[in-house]
């Protein structure tokens, strides 16, 4: 049965050590700790002034203030005893260093909790759970750190291997400019009575800013920490500057405009190496609905994970350990879905999200807003997951805009912002004494983080703005500031190469060349002498393009395949339209009408397969920001995004060339036999990949649908405009030629043309038909046609045509294409020109996701 006792403060004692006789770790206690202690073996715990921990012949001395409880426990209780700690003020740690060793007192801390895990390890500890200010093991909710006696064995290999990685910032300001309409209204609210000293400033801790002013400062100089095993949470009301500071330590704003520092373990950490070692997971839930939760992990593990380290069946034992940690193992086999299509529920969601962007076990994972949309209970879950992600080793840093009860005692770290200034940073346990000692203490029975929300709002609407309760911050902050920031990291000699070392060797970043497979199934760690610096020890991208690009184009098969639908409505509309073509232009003769029913025919064949290539404009748009969240961290290359997306549609499209080349070409009467058929196809085929390529990098560059189907159906009337049909080139105005031949519709409708007509014995107008195209076409009267081709064969009598007679040949298929000056190039020039349009759309829309994709704030 559990005994509590409350702390007293007791006279001036001389120090007793508590005793362990069967280990090298003295613990001489004077802390104030607030939290409880389970005691769960015989100890004697005094009132001192400085805390000391001694492993061998390491010893770490701590200072702290207040007093603890002496208690003795008779060995009857020595099992489940234990001295409840009453509430006092914050408790300030100092931690003196000591020269030369490398591992820190987070170091110790940490072997010591995760030594009782380990096999022979003794039966009996005790258990310390402490909320001390940003303590080592600080945290709101009851965090057990277990002391085992059998702590003799550990030296500093051993430490090393739990190397503390702190990520600090200091001093980070961030500043907009103010676009011209936000001044302007402004300047008009300034002048409204009761809203101008509230409205017109952005920051109202300030005096209002002049009306000329054009810059925006959406943080001012925030500084903090974040450690690994912890959980740092951002916290604030709408527009207070939760994402942004997110969107800052993930190094998402450009150098440039943003001032300040951010080290890991005291050293600059380069965009690139950061990419590979954190996470970022973005407020909305950007997944694809036809994948099953099993699906859209075991992607992420083919991308995230090394080939050369993770074979299949390794992929797949990470997958089934993410389902069981993320709590979605019975969910694996069901779809994502989305509006249309019945899936899992928000939390799940939310949930998977969060686990393809832990798949290679990152470092450090920054979330913006996880909650946000969730209901209360899948709230907790999502953050309770987050901390038994922590609790691996990882440094989790999230923004929340109102975390409840339950939630807060997961946090171990919060930051409150009101319009980009820090209001308070700590554990929330001293969320109490911090808004006590400001005069307005939380209310019996409410919650700290719903009153210090409403404490903003009420001081944002008074004439004086939250500036006392910033300024009072600032005072706090100097006062407290080793219960603020909890033990400062004694990273002594433990760089970022090392710390990462560290954390290979443990398990975390497994996506990293630090991990090679061998042939007796162990892992290997990299030599870190080999090695020039941090960067080298983990790669930009996990596999090579050649293992990237078909893992891609497998995922995209899965998504076309479960809606089906999609493929047959385009091959139904291609099969309608080629049909309508049939049986309007069925069984073309070879007279001269017949020459124009052609033209028109092919003119609108080949823009027809332009036309309905325009339903590819959403595939891009919707898979954008997917795209933007799975390389912003270095998922897979953007290179082998597009060579995935190109390969994915080749077959398709040949399908549809196919279908559509059946349908039309003996209905319509055709010339050319089986070889004609066969460049009719490619040249259809050909089109089709320009086409869709064409409206591919549209997709890239247009923000939204309807401004994209837009700009597709203007652009392709311009190039079915000056292709040649209507106006043959000889006609183009010089000032417009330059678009001639930029028409992709050009190559394509002369490669047909010239498949039709060049060939030998085709003619399309004999003597019988001189009248055609003349006001006298309509006589038919064989005499007056015979006088008149007399006439000319004397007319024309040192010419070709001095045989002339109804039958002569006048009109060629080679005489039609010299009259539209469409010689110049052959039908297979035109064919690779097409060919060659869509690939260099392809090309630009890779330059434009390059240019484009960095997703970064300027």
């Amino acid at each position: 049965m559990d005994k509590s006792y409350d702390i007293f403060q007791p006279p001036a004692a001389e120090a007793l050590p508590t005793e362990r006789r069967d280990s090298d770790v003295t613990v001489t206690s004077s802390t104030s700790v607030t939290g409880r202690v389970s005691l769960q073996r015989r100890e004697r715990a005094i009132s001192s002034t400085e805390t000391e921990i001694s492993l061998g012949d390491l010893d770490f001395p701590v200072e702290a203030s207040n007093a603890v409880t002496v208690s003795d426990h008779d060995s009857s209780d020595r099992e489940d005893g234990r001295i409840l700690l009453a509430p006092r003020s914050p408790t300030s740690f100092k931690l003196t260093s000591i020269p030369g060793r490398l591992p820190t007192v987070g170091e110790v801390l940490k072997k010591v909790r995760n030594i009782g895990s380990s096999p022979g390890s003794k039966s009996y500890s005790t258990s310390l759970d402490m909320s001390a200010s940003g303590g080592a093991m600080s945290g709101s909710g009851d965090k057990v750190v277990d002391v085992l006696a059998d702590t003799h064995s550990m030296n500093l290999s051993d430490i090393r291997k739990h190397t503390l990685i702190v990520l600090e910032f200091h001093s980070l300001t961030y500043t907009v400019k103010q676009k011209k309409s936000a001044r302007k209204a402004k300047n008009i609210m300034s002048g409204v009575p009761g809203l101008g000293q509230n409205s017109a400033s952005v920051n109202p801790t300030q005096s209002p800013a002049p009306s000329t002013s054009s810059r925006v400062r959406l943080l001012d100089q925030i500084s903090g920490e974040a450690r690994d095993g912890e959980i740092l949470a951002v916290m604030g009301p709408s527009g207070s500057g939760k994402s942004t500071l997110i969107d800052a330590l993930a190094q998402r704003i450009v150098p440039e405009s943003l001032a300040g520092s951010i080290t890991l373990n005291g050293e600059q950490v380069s965009n690139s190496l950061l990419k590979s070692i954190s996470a970022y997971v973005m407020q909305d839930d950007l997944l694809f609905p036809m994948l099953t939760v099993e699906e859209t992990l075991m992607f992420a593990a083919e991308v995230r994970l090394p080939s050369s380290s993770h074979n299949t069946e390794r992929k797949k034992e990470r997958v089934g350990q993410l389902l069981l940690q993320l709590g979605l193992h019975r969910v694996a086999h069901t779809i994502i879905g989305d509006e249309g299509h019945r899936g899992v529920s928000g939390g799940e969601r939310r949930r998977v999200s969060i686990g393809i962007d832990i798949i290679h076990d990152p470092l450090l994972l920054f979330l913006d807003e996880p909650t946000s949309g969730l209901d209360s209970t899948s709230a907790y879950l999502v953050i309770k997951t987050l901390q038994k992600i922590a609790q691996t080793g990882s440094i989790v840093i999230l923004s929340i805009h109102q975390p409840s009860y339950r939630i807060l005692g997961l946090l171990d770290r919060l930051i409150i912002l009101a319009f980009g200034q820090k209001i308070y940073g700590g554990p929330p346990s001293g969320l109490n004494s911090f808004y006590a000692a400001f005069g307005r203490p939380v209310p019996e029975h409410e919650n700290s983080t719903e009153h210090a929300l409403d404490l903003i709002q009420e001081l944002h609407s008074s004439p004086t703005g939250i500036k006392p309760l910033v300024e009072f911050s600032k005072v706090w902050r100097d006062g407290n500031d080793e219960a603020e920031c909890g033990l400062k990291p004694l990273v002594g000699g433990v760089d970022v190469r090392g710390a990462i070392n560290a954390s290979i060797a443990r398990g975390k970043l497994v996506a990293t060349r630090g991990y090679n497979d061998q042939e007796g199934g162990c892992d290997v760690m990299v030599d870190l002498a080999k090695l020039d610096s941090a960067s080298s020890m983990v790669v930009k991208f996990a596999n090579p393009l050649w293992r990237e690009v078909p893992v891609l184009t497998w995922r995209s098969l899965i998504n076309i395949s479960r809606t089906p639908e999609l493929f047959l409505m385009r091959l139904g509309t291609v099969m309608v339209t080629g049909f309508l073509l049939a049986t309007v232009f069925w069984g073309l003769d070879h007279s001269p009408k017949g020459v124009q029913e052609r033209l028109g025919f092919f003119a609108f064949a080949m823009s027809t397969t332009y036309y309905t290539c325009a339903d590819a404009l959403p595939v891009f748009l919707q898979e954008r920001y997917i795209f933007m969240r799975e390389t912003a961290h270095n998922a897979y290359r953007k290179s082998s995004y597009v060579l995935a997306h190109a390969l994915i549609y080749i077959p398709f499209l040949a399908i549809l060339s196919l279908a559509f080349s059946i349908t039309i070409w003996w209905a319509v009467g055709l010339a050319g036999g089986g070889s004609g058929f066969g460049f009719f196809f490619l040249i259809t085929w050909a089109s089709f990949w320009a086409g869709n390529s064409f409206v591919t990098l549209l997709s890239a560059v247009m923000p939204n649908v309807m401004l994209g189907y837009t700009i597709v159906v203007a652009l392709l009337a311009y190039f079915l405009l000056l292709s040649g049909f209507f106006i043959a080139r000889d006609r183009i105005p010089k000032y417009w030629i330059w678009f001639h031949y930029l028409s992709i519709i050009k190559y394509p409708f002369e490669a047909v043309l010239i498949n039709e007509f060049d060939r030998d014995g085709s003619c399309f107008q004999r003597g019988s038909e001189i009248l055609y195209g003349t006001p006298l076409a309509e006589v038919q009267d064989p005499a007056l046609i015979n006088g008149m081709l007399g006439f000319l064969r004397g007319a024309l009598a040192n010419t070709s045509y001095a045989k002339l007679n109804p039958e002569t040949c006048v009109l060629t298929g080679h005489d039609i294409l010299v009259s539209r000056e469409i010689i110049q190039l052959s039908k297979w020039v035109n064919l690779g020109i097409t060919f060659s349009f869509g690939v260099f759309f392809r090309t630009l829309f890779y330059i434009v996701l390059r240019m484009s994709g960095k997703n970064r704030r300027h």
